[in-house]
């Protein structure tokens, strides 16, 4: 456990220095160098900053160990963190698209003097886009090795910010080529590809909040496991939920009718050790056993 806050940490650590050192590079070189695109691309990376030191917070919240009120611990700030990652996200995508919008407009339709950005925009674009390469396949591995949400969605995130710098290198390229317009239009489809990702994030972490049903494969491998399990003559009623990157499942089975209770409890209980020491991340297990009928549902 302590291995897997550290390395979790560790994981938003790095990207929060990155992320400020990117922020700093491209809001100032976005401004010096004429290209909306690439000051778009340095608001989000600000966000980033600011947000990762949200959670930052919270990813240390959720090491406290269980409690009287979290009988689970606090593994479920995980999740939250995410969320909020999602909003900061959706926000600065807002954010960013009226700006952007606004200097097509501009453009487009009004007298500017906009002749397209400087060769050095053009060269931290680039550089920000194989950084960000790097960030997002550390941090995948870092995410799916502690299995954290939060981790998870930072590392979504760094990979929304290859594409958002792409879009600003392509603005900058061909307002450079003498097109001074598709600079700003490219920082519209950054706040776009923004948008999607937070959007993402947000829909991926409150499934875990809501405790929704398992997933097809999970609820498949608990069958799975259990079928052979002597005794066991049905699986029905699976329900999981997490805290954090953790599972608790519910779950009722069927066994023959004219067992004791002592022998139905000691299959209960086999069951619950197999899920146990099978499935990643499982903290807890309650089985509920009922007879089976001679038509072969439950009791």
């Amino acid at each position: 456990m302590e291995q897997r806050i550290q390395k979790s940490m560790l994981a938003v650590y790095v990207g929060v220095g990155a992320n400020a050192l990117l922020a700093v590079l491209k809001a100032s070189i976005g401004i010096i160098g004429c290209s909306p695109a690439l000051l778009a691309d340095g608001i989000n990376s600000t966000s980033d900053v600011a947000y990762g030191i949200v959670v930052t917070i919270f990813l240390k919240l959720s090491g406290k160990p269980a409690d009287h009120d979290h009988p689970y611990g606090h593994d479920q700030l995980e999740s939250i963190a995410a969320v909020i990652v999602g909003a900061f996200v959706i926000t600065t995508a807002i954010a960013i698209f009226w700006n952007t919008v606004n200097n097509v407009y501009e453009l487009l339709m009004l007298t500017s003097d906009y002749g397209g950005a400087t060769i050095l925009a053009l060269w931290v674009a680039l550089f920000s886009i194989a950084l960000k390469i790097c960030l997002t396949g550390w941090t995948f591995v870092i995410g799916n090795q502690t299995s954290n949400k939060a981790v998870i969605a930072l590392a979504h995130d760094h990979r929304n910010d290859i594409f958002s710098s792409l879009a600003a290198a392509v603005g900058i390229f061909f307002g450079r080529m003498g097109h001074p317009w598709v600079d700003p239009l490219a920082g519209t489809v950054v706040s776009l590809i923004i948008l999607h990702t937070g959007i993402e994030i947000i829909r991926s972490a409150t499934e875990d909040l809501m405790a929704t049903l398992p997933g097809k494969k999970l609820a498949r491998d608990i069958k799975d496991l259990l079928g052979p399990l002597q005794g066991v003559k049905a699986v029905e009623e699976v329900y999981a939920h997490r805290f954090g990157p953790y599972l608790v499942v519910n779950l009722t089975i069927g066994v023959e009718g004219s067992l004791t209770v002592s022998q139905g409890d000691d299959i209960a209980t086999q069951a619950e050790l197999l899920l146990l020491e099978n499935i990643d991340f499982m903290r807890r297990v309650y089985v509920h056993y009922h007879p089976v009928r001679p038509d072969g549902k439950l009791g």
